[in-house]
Formats: C-alpha cells, structure tokens, sequence
C-alpha cells in the first residue's frame, strides 16, 4: 500500500492531535536538487554496505554492548525507508521487511521492543526508534499485525510518561533526561500519522518538559532538576522535537535555533564527537522545519562533512554505538531532501 492510498484510506484525521504527514504529497518547500550526484553516489555505497552489514534475522551489530541493538535496526529500516524503498518493494524492500520481522521478534506482550540479554545503555532508545520505525513502514505496507505491535509499543510509552512529563532510560523509571523525552515524541508522532490515537495530554506534558529544560543562552540542559550546560547534541533533540510535536514558533523555537546555529556544519569550534551523528540527526530536522537560509546552509555543510568522513567501503565510522548506528544516522541525514518519510514533514 502506498502512503497516499494509507492516509486517503484514514480518511483524513482521527484521534486527539492534528495530522502533520501528507503521504506522498511533495512539499514546495523541498529541495531535492541538494542532493547532488555525488551526493547520490555516497548514499548509494552507504545503502550498500548497511544492507550487506544485516544479519538474518534482521538485526544489525555482531559484537559489543549494542549488539542486536533494536534501536539500530530501526536506525538502518528508516535509512532504507528514506531512499523511497518500501517493505517488499524496491532494492532495500526485503531488508526493510526484515527489519520489521525482527523487531516483531523482540516485542513483548506489554509492547516494550527490547533485546533480551544485552545489556546496552538506555534501552527506551532503542524503543523508540524501533517504534518511530515501525509508524513509518506501517503507512507502506499491508501486514495487518504490525497495526496491533504499534498500538501496544504506542501505549507503552503513553503508559511509562513520568510525573516530570518526560522519560528516562527504562519503562519504569521516576526520573526524565531531555533525549529519552525527545526521542520517545518523536515515536508519538510517528505513530500518530498513521492513524494511531495519542492522548493530547501526554503530548503537551513531554513538550512543558522539553520547554522548562531550555537555558538562558536557548540551548537545553540535560535533566530538569540539575544545573547543566547546553550542549549542541541534546539541544538538537530537543529543537527538532518540539517543532515535531506542533510547537513552530515563538521565542523558545527562536532561542533555540540561535543556540544551534553557532554549531553550523564546519564552523563549529567545539565538536561533540562522542555524540556527532546523533546531534546532526536531529540538527537536519530543525534546518527543514525551520527552512530558508538555515537549511539550506545546514544541509549544504554536512553534506560536505559526510561526504568527506565516509570510508572507501562505504560506511562511516563510530567507536562508541558501532558503525551501522553511524552509516544509518549518515544515511537518513544525507536523505532528508528526498521527502519520503512523513516524521520529517514540514
């Protein structure tokens, strides 16, 4: 099924929040001619290697804390989604079908998409992303059980909201950070574009957090009851999270892009390695949302920078969450101006 068939046949919105996705719809504003031969070149030796990089059951990462990792494996499916594959069709179709299998595969009854056994860092992220995953793919294909798997994930972070309105590492957890929250509203409006109902309480309670998280100089601290610097990496987050959660103007968006700014792709003086591509996926989607000069100037730069840290087979490299989380992230950053994914709608 085709994302304009998906939402002709929601028949316009449902639920409690307002649809932002047009599937299949072009944006105007879109500039696809960013995306330049070369450019083109580099995703497709990036696709190349991710996709021969997957396991057979769907996974992705053979050694280390984030082996299996299910957020990794949403990561890699929206990195295959991007390119205009979809579940079953086109040359990333059968990878993106076995992304879903395998996240099937680690989902429990409750809905928490997790892999049993690894003890990585934070696995709400990896809930997240394989939740945020499985709302895009859901709108392109016709497999009637991922419908039930994204109800029951949905719910439970609905369910795993925290009194401070945010979410921290676990389901369970009594405290909240900036990126689990950012990432867990993301998830929420995925799922929410294809029909899936989210309270509108549980929305307005993440983006107050997200909100009382901002700083004098626009940028965010990490958590909500400690005194913390902004940095560039969770203020991207926190940026593009509440332009995805309907918040799009007034002054906490313009402090904010002013505080990245200073971060512009090659003109940053201090650079947060550790957290590079996780910081510049989030960057990209607050340049689109904020279009114009900002956009343009933001894509252009880490195209240029992507483009020159790729590595010869095709992949590019992280020491700390393992090169399939840094070749996807690359993927999906450098596939922004394609428009094939509805989270990054306008």
């Amino acid at each position: 099924m085709r994302r304009r068939d998906f939402i002709a046949l929601l028949g316009g919105a449902a639920g409690s929040l307002p649809l932002l996705a047009s599937y299949g719809q072009p944006d105007s504003r879109s500039t696809p001619a960013l995306v330049t031969p070369e450019t083109h070149a580099a995703i497709d030796r990036g696709l190349k290697w991710l996709a021969e990089r997957q396991l057979p059951d769907g996974a992705f990462g053979t050694a280390g804390s984030y082996r299996k990792n299910v957020g990794i494996a949403g990561l890699a499916g929206l990195a295959f989604l991007s390119s205009g594959s979809t579940p079953g069709r086109g040359p990333y179709g059968g990878a993106i079908n076995r992304v879903i299998d395998y996240l099937q595969s680690r989902a429990a009854p409750s809905g928490y998409i997790v892999e049993e056994g690894v003890g990585y860092h934070g696995p709400m992220y990896g809930h997240g992303f394989a939740t945020m995953f499985l709302a895009e793919a859901y709108g392109t294909t016709d497999r009637p059980a991922l419908r039930g798997l994204l109800r029951r994930a949905v719910d439970l972070i609905i369910d795993s909201q925290n009194d401070q309105g945010g979410w921290r590492y676990t389901p369970a957890s009594n405290e909240a950070d900036i990126s689990v929250t950012a990432c867990q509203l993301m998830a929420l409006r995925g799922a929410r574009n294809t029909g899936i109902s989210v309270p509108k309480k549980t929305i307005d309670r993440g983006i107050e957090y997200v909100t009382r998280c901002q700083n004098m100089d626009g940028g965010f601290r990490y958590r909500l009851f400690e005194a913390a610097e902004s940095r560039f990496p969770r203020s991207a987050a926190a940026v593009a999270s509440l332009y995805t959660s309907g918040v799009h103007e007034g002054p906490l968006l313009d402090n904010g892009r002013r505080y990245l700014q200073q971060f512009f792709p090659g003109v940053a003086i201090v650079r947060d390695q550790e957290n590079y591509f996780y910081g510049h996926y989030y960057a990209i989607q607050a340049a689109w949302h904020a279009g114009g000069r900002m956009w343009e100037q933001w894509y252009s730069g880490i195209r240029a920078e992507l483009r020159s840290s790729q590595l010869t087979d095709g992949y590019w490299s992280d020491p700390w969450f393992g090169n399939e989380y840094s070749t996807a992230m690359a993927l999906i950053i450098l596939q922004v101006p394609n428009h094939a994914l509805p989270i990054f709608d306008r």
